[in-house]
């Protein structure tokens, strides 16, 4: 018995999603086995299938079969694999002239040009005219031709020691389907309380589509080997199912948002889902002179520093992701993207994006959106003396902070002191140690203030 299965066939669809362009795929399938050996095809496989991750099975346990053979092509019928399966043979073929008369041409098809995972080559046609290496037409075939298929298509041999029938779950694992997601915080032209929305973005690139799927998708840095059946992943295909808004939970190590409805996803879509919103975000900007790249690595330093310094002072998005603020749920990494409202006609204006890693609930973010343009910074070394008989180096830094706005402005100056491991400030310099290595100044601005920072750090080797 050969038994077909179409999309049109099967009872439910399922996608489980990963960051890491892998989706488990699910389906039901009604099947009906004769005693003995049956086939059975299913026509609507994804382009990028993973073969050996492919799972056929009665998620009852009831039916008993037997699953001896199991395949996958992904050869459909294209003009070029006709023709080579027509090779031989003579095929008529339709031309039409641009005044619309129309003749028909037959020919023998000496060489299709076909050649699978190749360059093509061109056909060769034996015509009344003689040999030509091109087509003299549309070619008109009588019929696909032997084991031609139209999609990708899984195949199976299943044995059975009577007729059975039940619904198989069919999973396997596929490229071709990503998602990520994206925010938004708009902000007014004054204040710190903003909205926040979150979007999931999903993207089918795997030459399938999918009708009416339930869609799930997993957050997280998930480990994926080239060859691979995932038992976990099979596990995330198998879980909750969501109603009302999108719905989020904690899976394994990750985290699983399940869509609130099923969704179509064509091949080559991309399709959004709102899954946050908050409009009692609090987010305050901040501003850091952070000019040197050099960084302690555990040698000693005892060069001159050789580079120009930025003049550029950059700006800073600071929000907590806690529910006092708001939020407080699992934000998957994706890109943010601030807005400011212009109080003058109430368009939105864009004023800066950048990524955001996996963040749990109750961290902190801290985004760089740009540079400042009315906020600049300068640094210069006004003094370095190295003492290599007394195990000792000097260093004198100035660094000058510019507010030219009309507002009055809180900048904080970033220095990494780069040259040794024990070190110490000689300053009168108020100034916060943030780690071993690392020094902050942090200074409020008048409108058109200027400030000027100097301090003295005396490094030893001793």
């Amino acid at each position: 018995m050969s038994l077909a299965l179409t999309g049109g066939a099967s009872a439910e669809v399922a996608l489980t999603i990963y960051n890491e362009n892998l989706a488990v795929v699910r389906d039901t399938l009604p099947v009906q086995l004769k005693a003995g050996e049956n086939t059975l095809s299913y026509d609507r496989a994804t382009a990028q299938v993973i073969p050996d991750s492919v799972v056929l099975r009665d998620p009852t346990g009831k039916a008993q079969f037997a699953l001896q053979e199991q395949s996958y092509r992904n050869d459909p019928v294209s003009q070029g694999l006709l023709l080579s399966l027509f090779e031989g043979k003579e095929v008529p073929f339709q031309k039409v002239y641009p005044d619309g008369k129309v003749e028909m041409i037959k020919g023998k098809v000496v060489r299709s040009g076909y050649q699978p995972g190749g360059r093509q080559s061109s056909p060769v046609i034996e015509t009344d005219k003689g040999l030509q290496f091109s087509l003299p037409g549309e070619p008109l075939f009588p019929s696909l031709g032997d084991d031609s298929i139209l999609r990708p298509t899984l195949s199976w041999t299943l044995g059975a020691g009577e007729a059975v029938n039940f619904d198989a779950q069919l999973s396997y694992l596929s490229r071709g389907l990503t998602w990520e997601a994206s925010y938004n915080l708009v902000a007014p032209e004054e204040g710190e309380l903003v909205t926040l929305s979150g979007w999931i973005t999903a993207n089918n690139r795997s030459g399938t589509s999918f009708e009416k799927a339930k869609v799930k998708l997993v957050a997280g840095d998930v480990n994926v080997q080239p060859q691979m059946k995932s038992e976990m992943m099979m596990r995330a295909s198998m879980a909750m199912d969501g109603a009302g808004s999108v719905e989020q939970k904690a899976f394994d190590d990750f985290h699983l948002y399940t869509l609130p409805r099923a969704i179509t996803l064509r091949d080559q879509e991309t399709k959004q889902v709102e899954f946050l919103r908050s409009a009692k975000v609090v987010a305050k900007k901040s501003y850091l002179y952070d000019p040197v790249t050099h960084r302690f690595h555990g040698g000693r330093n005892t060069g001159q520093l050789i580079e120009s310094p930025s003049k550029d002072v950059a700006i800073y998005w600071n929000f907590s992701n806690t529910g006092e603020n708001g939020l407080g749920v699992p934000m998957p990494a994706g890109t943010v993207r601030f807005y400011r409202e212009d109080s003058a006609d109430g368009n939105l204006e864009f004023v800066g994006e950048n990524r955001i890693d996996h963040t749990p609930s109750k961290e902190e973010l801290k985004i760089y959106t740009g540079n400042a343009f009315d906020l600049v910074g300068e640094r210069k070394v006004t003094d370095f003396q190295n003492n290599d008989r007394e195990s000792w180096a000097r260093e004198t830094i100035e660094i000058t902070l510019k507010n030219r706005s009309k507002k009055v402005q809180t900048i904080t100056a970033r220095e990494h002191l780069w040259r040794w491991s024990n070190w110490e400030v000689e300053s009168a310099e108020k100034f916060e140690k943030t780690d071993s290595n690392t020094i902050e100044f942090t200074r409020t601005l008048q409108p058109d203030e200027v400030q000027v920072i100097e301090y003295q750090v005396v490094y030893s080797w001793k």
